[in-house]
């Protein structure tokens, strides 16, 4: 009976080691998607690794925040290099990594909100003159 309901709800031996090979070319090819959000990266990679871990994939931290910090987009670069430089990537919890990003990302949203406000506050002045014309 049980062999049934885990074949049922779980599939076969089979069946799991092709989810797991298609969950690992999705984890290889994971990448940022232009202008995703943080919080839809870090769900989109969390419901992967969480389902390989449970089909017995095994992942160290230092792996998954090297793999994290590889799939953003280009805009990303300079907050990456300091997260490389600046903190132990094999003691980094992916919960901090993914808060610290969050906070970058606040951070840059607020300062865009600023600057767009500014060039709206700001406008340009031209002083009139009078030309008098031949006719005048």
């Amino acid at each position: 009976m049980w062999d049934t309901l885990e074949v049922t709800h779980e599939g076969t031996n089979d069946v799991k080691r092709a989810r797991k090979h298609t969950l690992i070319q999705e984890y290889e090819i994971f990448r940022m998607l232009k202008g995703e959000p943080i919080a839809e990266v870090q769900k989109r990679f969390t419901h992967i690794i969480n389902h390989l871990m449970s089909l017995g994939k095994t992942f160290d931290k230092e792996e998954l925040n090297i793999k994290i910090l590889k799939c953003l987009d280009r805009s990303w670069q300079p907050k990456v290099t300091t997260i490389s430089k600046s903190k132990d990537l094999a003691s980094l919890t992916t919960t901090s990594l993914f808060g610290k990003l969050r906070e970058h990302e606040l951070e840059m949203n607020r300062l865009n909100v600023e600057e767009s406000e500014d060039k709206h506050v700001r406008s340009i002045a031209l002083k009139a003159s009078k030309h008098k014309s031949k006719q005048e």
